[in-house]
């Protein structure tokens, strides 16, 4: 049997299982096109337990496409904080603008037209395409790659931009339109998420799959899908610096690009810094104090922050200076400095 058809065979057990099967979620039923790109791009790299809330609260904010466009940065960011990967959210933003002026305020249906947009690559524009227009386009990540691998017994290598090309290129000669293109779309995706994991064993005996997978057969699904080791991690040493004047601490805006880009944090200072080599950076502070050691872990990133607290006897200039109330409520932070956020 070619990989066309056991692709073919596969397809259409996959999208019975899951109409039959799927998980009751927020943004499933009959989503409208925004309900599915806004989803979407929360999914990217985040569970769907913690996305629910963030989902349900911004759809509730900013309900349609000219709310989102006309939203002001700083709320974008607060209803976004805590999601992580923040470019998401400013690329969202800018998308709304451009189907605001190109495209009369409605996502576009072409695969095609929804690569143009700010932030929808090929597997969003898949997603959308065939989830809220039922066109016959798949939507291929990292879920979907590891089931078409284990079905096929694949042994290329899915971290490579062609072996991504191929697997999409496959299953866009066999998928279906219509109401059955957004069952595979999703049944492939929850199928990846709950039975065929990347961790642990795969659950192949509920799987809608069974006997079909050559994967299976081998009887060593974990063997696939191959990819190659990541590379390590850079550590970066950091002080994280709360500079207190009564009830007030200092605040500052990161740079508009790079990590983190547009967000909040508390001043800080590359490397570990001793009390002491703080006390001659800062001789006028009535008090030093340690506040605690945190780590966050980004993709290709570690931060290892150590953190003192610092009380002056006035507000330093080059910062905005706000209590903690006003903190919270106005300011958005990265999780990254959340053990810190709570020292106030």
């Amino acid at each position: 049997m070619t990989d066309r058809e056991l692709v073919n065979m596969a397809l259409p057990r996959i999208a019975d299982w899951y109409a039959r099967s799927r998980r009751a979620l927020p943004w499933r039923g009959a989503p409208t096109p925004y309900q599915v790109w806004i989803s979407e791009i929360m999914l990217q790299q985040t569970r769907i337990e913690a996305v629910i809330p963030y989902y349900e609260r911004f759809l509730a904010e900013l309900p349609d496409v000219a709310a989102l466009a006309a939203v002001e940065d700083e709320r974008l960011m607060k209803l976004w904080e805590g999601l992580g990967y923040y470019s998401r959210a400013r690329n969202l933003k800018k998308a709304a603008g451009q189907i605001m002026e190109r495209f009369g305020g409605e996502l576009p249906a072409r695969p095609e037209e929804l690569r143009t947009l700010s932030g929808i690559g090929d597997y969003t524009a898949g997603a959308i395409a065939s989830i809220a227009f039922g066109r016959s386009e798949p939507a291929v990540d990292g879920n979907v790659l590891r089931v078409v691998s284990r079905l096929l017994a694949s042994g290329e290598d899915v971290l490579l931009p062609a072996t991504r090309r191929a697997v999409t290129e496959l299953l866009r000669l066999c998928y279906p339109a219509g109401e059955r293109a957004a069952l595979v779309t999703e049944g492939l995706m929850e199928l990846g998420e709950t039975l065929c994991v990347p961790n642990g064993e795969a659950r192949c005996a509920s799987c809608p799959l069974h006997g079909l997978c050559r994967a299976e057969a081998e009887g060593d699904p974990l063997r696939y899908p191959v990819r190659t080791p990541p590379r390590a991690r850079r550590i970066e040493e950091r002080t994280v610096l709360l500079l207190r004047c009564g009830g007030r601490t200092a605040i500052r805006r990161r740079a508009d690009k790079g990590l983190l880009a547009g967000l909040w944090e508390f001043p800080s200072l590359d490397g570990r810094w001793s009390a002491e080599e703080l006390r001659a950076l800062f001789p006028e502070a009535l008090s030093i104090e340690p506040c605690g050691e945190a780590r966050h872990v980004f993709t290709h990133v570690e931060w290892r922050m150590t953190g003192y607290t610092l009380r002056l006897p006035s507000e330093t200039e080059g910062f905005v200076w706000a209590d903690a109330e006003e903190i919270r409520a106005r300011y958005s932070f990265p999780t990254a400095l959340k053990a810190y956020l709570k020292q106030l």
